[in-house]
């Protein structure tokens, strides 16, 4: 038996989870779950970061009082784009920011008027969307921010955790190339971007590539946790690059997959960037996946909307399960009203049912009313987006894709599923839920030599754990919805 532990954070919580692997099977164990508070103050928002280490201490405590001092190693894998800054002493300079901060509001408009937008995508191969990197660097460039001036170095968040673990500072390919600052032709960091929005150089570290052990737990820390020097995996550090690295395809070809949750990554793997009048037009993002593969997708807001609408009711005092709105969905009348969910209405916290009223009223459908009408209008419309999406794939490829693979805690979510198969025209395979820390394990037993690659860490998955398969239905029907749904977007 050979044990890793896994640290999955997500916009919301975090979790520990133990891998064990007998050879021939990966289980996993839930060892510790926390939630993941970001925090509003003095008007900006903030991630507890912290907060976050603190809970990673309690994760290794849990793991070895549990019977598993035995971890052979840990990685870590959170969300993109966000980033911690450290002074000349090393030490933070105050709590990041969390990418949903107003203070990007404006700097892609300002970024293309600099550098050009033509410039900055072929550069970078990345979407061009308000939460990168580089637009919040930008923001803090413009403003002459006192704690950019003071950084020495700039560590994005998995690499940040790594560091409090190790005391190495480095940065994960994986992650890097979710900042807009990354060349996925050069494979270094695009400095004459950097250069020409005002981005000091200096403060990026040299990157390594996803399943790198970079170092093992400080001496301080092992006494503070009566634990050994276990060696940390810098994992395919970007959440999506570790679900992706689970999708359980054993020979399947022209497979696209969508990593669900608070949000959708939706695309393809690619042995090269694709950076072309398409991919720019379409605005696909090309990010760095396992093994050197080229994650060519894009990011769809996903079920954000489903979970701010259950935040909004709760507020109003109505404390009803997810469960309950899929069944209410699922009783009310299809087709009356679609969203766009990448609407930039829909991007921040606050009142999502009034959001989502607002733009269909002000697109001239149906104004949806119940709780049903609502979450229904919210699911048709990002199984709708996702067909879009696949069209645009088509488009750039020039050849069908024939299967989706949906994997992360979004397929719990079987009503998605369901209309994802239905709206798109395609098989739906949905599987495993517990994605990206299996793609963390998977990368840290490939490290450790005990899984030769990623195929036949893929091959080992797909034996491991379950899945669920979805056949498309009333595929008139929702040709029709969808020609409706193209005029509303």
């Amino acid at each position: 038996m050979k044990k890793v532990l896994a640290f999955d954070f997500g916009a919301s919580s975090g979790r520990a989870m133990l891998g064990t692997f007998d050879g021939e099977k990966i289980s996993l164990q839930e060892i510790h779950r926390f939630s993941n508070d970001p925090v509003e103050v003095c008007g900006n928002f903030h991630w507890d970061i912290l907060r976050l280490f603190y809970e990673i201490k309690q994760g290794i405590l849990k793991c070895a009082h549990s019977g598993n001092k035995d971890i052979s190693a840990i990685g870590i894998d959170t969300w993109g784009v966000d980033f911690g800054l450290l002074d000349k002493e090393n030490s933070l300079i105050g709590n990041p920011f969390h990418y949903r901060d107003k203070r990007t509001d404006g700097m892609i408009e300002k970024a293309c008027e600099i550098a050009g937008r033509e410039f900055i995508f072929d550069k970078t191969g990345v979407q061009i969307i308000w939460f990168n990197t580089a637009y919040q660097l930008l923001s803090m460039t413009l403003k002459n921010s006192s704690s950019l001036n003071n950084a020495k170095t700039l560590l994005l968040t998995p690499d940040l955790l790594n560091y409090f673990l190790t005391g190495v500072q480095t940065t994960e390919r994986t992650i890097a190339s979710t900042t807009q600052l990354y060349n996925p032709n050069t494979k270094t960091w695009a400095l004459d971007l950097m250069e020409k929005l005002n981005i000091p150089k200096e403060i990026f570290t040299p990157i390594v590539d996803a399943g790198t052990i970079i170092g093992n737990l400080t001496p301080e820390l092992c006494d503070e946790l009566d634990i050994g020097a276990i060696p940390v995996v810098a994992v395919a550090s970007h959440d999506t690059a570790s679900a992706v690295a689970s999708v359980p395809i054993v020979d399947e070809e022209d497979y696209v997959y969508i990593s669900s949750g608070t949000w959708s990554l939706m695309g393809i793997e690619s042995d090269t960037p694709i950076i072309n009048e398409k991919s720019y037009k379409h605005n696909f993002t090309n990010e760095i996946g396992y093994n050197g593969k080229v994650r060519f997708l894009k990011n769809i807001m996903g079920l954000w909307i489903v979970q701010e609408c259950k935040r909004q009711w709760e507020r109003e005092g109505d404390n009803v399960s997810f469960a309950e709105l899929e069944i209410a969905a699922q009783d009310a009348t299809p087709f009356e009203s679609f969203i766009n969910p990448d609407d930039t209405s829909f991007a921040t916290p606050g009142n999502m049912p009034k959001r989502i009223k607002e733009f269909c009223e002000k697109t001239n459908q149906k104004v949806p009313q119940t709780k049903g009408e609502i979450l229904r209008c919210v699911y048709q419309s990002i199984a709708l987006k996702y067909r879009y999406t696949v069209d645009c794939l088509q488009d750039i490829l020039g050849k069908e894709l024939k299967v989706i693979h949906i994997v992360g805690g979004g397929i719990k979510d079987k009503t998605l599923c369901k209309l994802t198969a239905h709206a798109t025209n395609k098989k739906v395979i949905a599987g495993p839920v517990e994605a990206t820390a299996i793609g963390n394990i998977a990368v840290q037993l490939i490290s450790l030599g005990e899984i030769e690659n990623i195929t036949e860490a893929r091959k080992i998955i797909a034996n491991s754990f379950e899945t669920t398969t979805y056949m498309p239905e009333d595929s008139l029907i929702w040709d029709s919805a969808y020609e409706k749904y193209k005029g509303i977007i």
